[in-house]
């Protein structure tokens, strides 16, 4: 399994960037009450070579969807995107509640706006079939979209929330040069690339954490981020970005129906 940051670790890790890059510690402890962790699912090339070593998978992309007897493709068919292994996750690396085993299944459209979307859980001990992805509309045969299938590895990581730098001691750092900007924008890649061991997580799928969203972002109030999927994480030529989000309670309880689902571009 890839090592777990702990919360020492992590004030360590955020604080040794700032003293690298030359950001008082005053601003790295507004960046660490600003952090949430997250969990990138990525493929096997971008760990590195010692995370390689260790890995073990805990998701797939695209696919057949397997699902227990009485539970059919959603209704809408909207293509299976992501298959997470619950138990293979490193559960202490999130902090949204999660089922300890079994599959959630991500039933969704990225390359048009969903009109619906579909999250499901199957318990581990459940006896499943996989389904066709043809099936008849009105009399006539249809078929519903299959994207290729890719295992995906988990990798731990950490997110801001994107008004940090609204804070009293970052803010009084910034407004004395406009260089500044540029050093914390260094300093905040550097932890997040310490915090992810070195791996690639650029355009991949995260689970938990802040969204790193294209435009307003979605997890706002008493919503937070379930799962962050970039389309070309899915298919190289789908340029989307997809945020599920949701209230803890929800998430915790598996009232996935709840969930609320919005597309970016």
């Amino acid at each position: 399994m890839i090592p777990v940051m702990t919360t020492s670790i992590v004030e360590k890790l955020v604080l040794g960037a700032a003293e690298r890059h030359g950001v008082p510690e005053p601003v790295a402890h507004e960046m660490l009450t600003s952090s949430r962790p997250c969990v990138h699912l990525i493929p096997f090339e971008d760990m590195t070579s010692a995370q390689q070593e260790a890995a073990r998978p805990a998701a797939r992309t695209g696919g057949l969807p397997c699902l227990p007897d009485g539970i059919d493709w959603p209704e809408g068919r909207e293509p299976l995107v992501l298959t997470v292994h619950c138990a293979a996750l490193p559960r202490e690396a999130l902090d949204i509640e999660l089922p300890p085993d079994g599959d959630l299944l991500f039933f969704v459209e990225i390359e048009y706006e969903p009109e619906s979307s579909t999250v499901l859980h199957v318990p581990a001990d459940a006896r499943t079939t996989e389904r066709s992805a043809t099936y008849e509309l009105d009399g006539e045969p249809e078929q519903a979209r299959v994207y290729e299938p890719a295992v995906l590895y988990p990798v731990p990581g950490l997110t801001v929330a994107p008004d940090w730098r609204d804070a009293p001691a970052t803010r009084a750092f910034l407004d004395g040069s406009a260089e500044r900007y540029g050093i914390l924008d260094a300093f905040e890649d550097a932890v997040r690339d310490a915090a992810a061991g070195g791996a690639s997580q650029g355009v991949s799928v995260q689970l938990g954490g802040f969204s790193s969203a294209w435009q307003s972002a979605p997890d706002e109030g008493d919503l937070v981020l379930l799962a962050q999927i970039h389309g070309q994480s899915i298919d190289i030529d789908v340029y989307t970005q997809t945020l599920i989000v949701g209230t803890r309670k929800d998430i915790a309880e598996r009232r996935y129906h709840a969930l609320q689902f919005e597309q970016q571009v």
